[in-house]
């Protein structure tokens, strides 16, 4: 063949493949060969963005999603992790156009020269594949997704800026545990925002791009440093660091920080599980712009809530440093005991509700081979304050880890800002992954005891006119079952815990103590209804028996409801619903509702005052007077005990001008219990969490002087009182019983 034949058969040859080349690129380009995203898409790529929860304070304390990801803009990227991607996978990122011709060239050469060559996908290229992900392909199939992707990169050069795509690639990344984006791969490993990262840090990340899993810092330390390594010497081969700070990094071991970010785990969980649940139902209620229902596991929602997590981790701690100790003396009281040898029945139903029952039962097990595998001890993890992480791992029988979990001291503690109602603290339980019952949420009631007694006070102090004064026969009172007010069957007496009599109290000395007598006598006057309905316009939404029992907290109300009422006497008469939202946004910050507490006027100004000054008597020498000498705090505080007459249910709310909180102990089968009112009562059981947790507070003046600060005092009303206050001044017979009282 002559030469003019081959030159152009050559160029025959050659056009054929540049016109098929481009036809093939154009038949992509258009979707017919494949799925390819429309510019829509392009602008507004579909990827599942984890719904965050933050707090007050400005932390994530945790994440609703199916991928553990959230985004970060430009701005928010270490310069760290922007050199480190650049020396490392895209140099010339800034230069080229989506595809980087020159380094496919060094690509082909290394190939054809058998020196291998490097990776020729550039940052866009990646971004290309994290957005639009490759499904399993033949290596036919896997050159045409190759091209594919160009053409991809290609259109998001010319749909968003150099600084938009390093962002987006960085926000769609995997990583291993469960880690999903930078922004929470940086809090997972290193505990910080993406901003605070160091250099060392950074390189860790970006190693961890090319093989997530092998270069894992936490499972595969060795291979995580040596690609560590490896990038910090590309980040010095680029001029980015000089040898000296080179070999300094090189030297450094990998300092992890590690931090699970699963969805049960991490602080607050019990409160998030309650919004989680809220928020499913909100979700149902609200649409977006094209009609669809919000996602909280794949849109990206912010939830701005009022929880400062800095309080949060205080109340905490102050509950696992007083139930810690709570537990051994629980422990040691049953010990060689059995709590339900009168309780038979409600054991059964307890131990045939345990999963592993059933799943036996279900494969035809007799009641015999249940009990003998049950029964068998096996290795296992239970929750145990001396473990670590309060897990330790034992020899137990599935039998005895039942008995032995059902026996753990529960805890329900709730902090709220009376003035603005916000949410600060919300602690359920003493641990969500063995204990996922919520004891701070309105569906959660237990019997509350002598916390209820404050307000048959308050409706008598409204009604009547008493003052703190007044003085009431500590004597037994009956409620007769023919008064129509008490809608009774038969007579009711009740008695003084201490059944002790005799003599006259002052409300104040009867409220501090806490005597059921004087209670009752002033249920006696003013009739159950009137009780009722104040409870109602302080926010308690449970059922309250209109009977006369209530006066001594026999009715089940949660915690939740009854720290909100106390918010009335904490806020001048002015009760105000707790509130755990401010807002919602979308993932483009777009706020999609705002949030503020409901308040209404539940006492006058003057009854509240009185109230607060007999609930100051509480503490200054009734049954919470060891906020005093055993705690020191001797700031303005105000609250009450409150212990069942079982000993099942122990409280405490406590007030302060900036915080009120209430703490509730007990277990959750209210059988299982002290018997005692030494171990048994509130003051014992739930007031030391209170003071821990303020002892914290007032300790961390840093953050809190100005927000909470211990000196600051409750107000008098700026009218002038109608009720005498000083008992030196007080006179029965202007401001005291009713003319024709039965004890004139």
């Amino acid at each position: 063949m002559s030469s003019k034949k081959i030159y152009a058969s050559f160029w025959v040859l050659y056009t054929v493949g540049i016109i098929s080349l481009v036809f093939v690129f154009y038949l992509i380009a258009k979707g017919k060969m494949g799925y390819m995203p429309s510019f829509e898409e392009l602008e507004n790529p579909n990827s599942s963005l984890a719904t965050e929860v933050i707090s007050t304070d400005n932390v994530t304390i945790g994440k609703f999603y199916l991928q553990n990801r959230s985004n970060i803009a430009y701005e928010n990227i270490n310069p760290n992790l922007r050199n480190a991607l650049l020396a490392t996978e895209d140099i010339r990122f800034f230069e080229h156009t989506g595809v980087d011709l020159r380094a496919l060239l060094r690509v082909i050469k290394g190939v054809l020269a058998h020196e291998g060559g490097g990776g020729g996908s550039t940052v866009t290229q990646q971004l290309a594949k994290n957005l639009f992900p490759r499904e399993k392909l033949s290596k036919i199939q896997l050159v045409f997704r190759k091209l594919k992707e160009w053409i991809i990169a290609v259109k998001l050069e010319r749909s968003y800026t150099k600084e938009e795509i390093m962002a987006m690639y960085f926000n769609t990344v995997p990583f291993s545990d469960n880690a999903f984006g930078i922004k929470s791969a940086a809090n997972v490993y290193f505990g910080k925002p993406v901003d605070s990262l160091k250099l060392e840090e950074a390189a860790v990340l970006v190693g961890m791009l090319k093989a997530p899993s092998e270069y894992n810092p936490r499972t595969r330390k060795k291979a995580a440093l040596q690609r560590r390594n490896v990038v910090i010497d590309q980040i010095y081969h680029y001029s980015f660091i000089n040898k000296h700070q080179r070999d300094s990094l090189w030297a450094m071991p990998i300092a992890l920080d590690f931090h699970s970010e699963t969805q049960t785990e991490g602080e607050a969980p019990y409160f998030r599980e309650y919004l989680r649940l809220w928020l499913r139902d909100w979700c149902e209620q609200h649409r977006k712009p094209d009609g669809s229902k919000y996602n909280i596991y794949k849109d990206g929602l912010k939830i701005y809530t009022t929880i400062d997590s800095r309080l949060q981790r205080y109340a905490e701690a102050a509950q696992k440093e007083h139930l810690s100790e709570m537990q051994k003396l629980f422990f040691a009281y049953w010990k060689g005991k059995d709590p339900w040898k009168d309780f038979k029945v409600e054991w059964k139903a307890i131990y045939e509700k345990c999963p592993r029952y059933i799943d036996l039962k279900a494969q035809g097990k007799s009641e015999e081979e249940i009990d003998k595998i049950l029964k068998t001890p096996i290795q296992m993890r239970i929750f145990s304050y001396d473990g670590v992480g309060e897990e330790k791992d034992t020899l137990m029988s599935v039998y005895d880890s039942i008995r032995y979990h059902r026996m753990i001291l529960q805890n329900g503690f709730l902090a709220v800002d009376p003035e603005s109602g916000f949410v600060r603290a919300w602690v359920g339980g003493v641990n969500y992954k063995y204990f996922q019952y919520d004891h701070v949420n309105i569906n959660t009631k237990r019997q509350i005891g002598s916390t209820f007694k404050p307000f048959v006070y308050t409706v008598a102090i409204r009604d009547k006119g008493y003052s703190p004064c007044f003085r009431v026969p500590n004597q037994l009172v009956t409620f007769e079952k023919g008064d129509p007010r008490f809608n009774l069957l038969q007579d009711w007496t009740p008695h003084n815990s201490d059944s002790k009599y005799g003599g006259t109290l002052s409300l104040k000395q009867a409220l501090a103590n806490s005597v059921n007598c004087v209670t009752a006598y002033l249920m006696h006057e003013i009739g159950p209804q009137s009780v009722v309905d104040l409870v109602k316009s302080m926010g308690v939404k449970s059922e309250v028996p209109v009977q006369p029992s209530i006066c001594l907290g026999s009715a089940d109300i949660s915690l939740i409801e009854m720290v909100g009422a106390y918010t009335t006497y904490a806020n001048k008469g002015t009760h105000v619903e707790p509130l755990f939202l401010t807002r919602i946004e979308d993932r483009n910050g777009n706020v999609l509702q705002d949030f503020v507490a409901n308040k209404n006027e539940a006492l006058d100004e003057q009854t509240c005052y009185v109230m607060d000054e007999l609930l100051r008597n509480v503490v200054l020498g009734g049954t919470a007077v060891r906020l005093r000498y055993r705690f020191h705090l001797m700031n303005d505080i105000f609250g009450k005990t409150g212990t069942t007459q079982s000993y099942s249910d122990g409280w405490f709310i406590g007030c302060t001008p900036d915080l009120i909180a209430g703490s509730w102990v007990g277990c959750d089968d209210r059988y299982i219990r002290f018997h005692s009112m030494e171990n048994g009562q509130g003051a014992t059981t739930a007031l030391p969490i209170w003071a821990h947790f303020f002892q914290k507070i007032y300790t961390d003046s840093l953050h809190f002087k100005q927000e909470i600060n211990p000196d600051r005092s409750f107000e008098a009303p700026k009218e002038k009182l109608t009720i005498e206050m000083d008992c030196g001044k007080f006179s029965e017979g202007k401001n005291g019983r009713e003319k024709g009282s039965e004890f004139e």
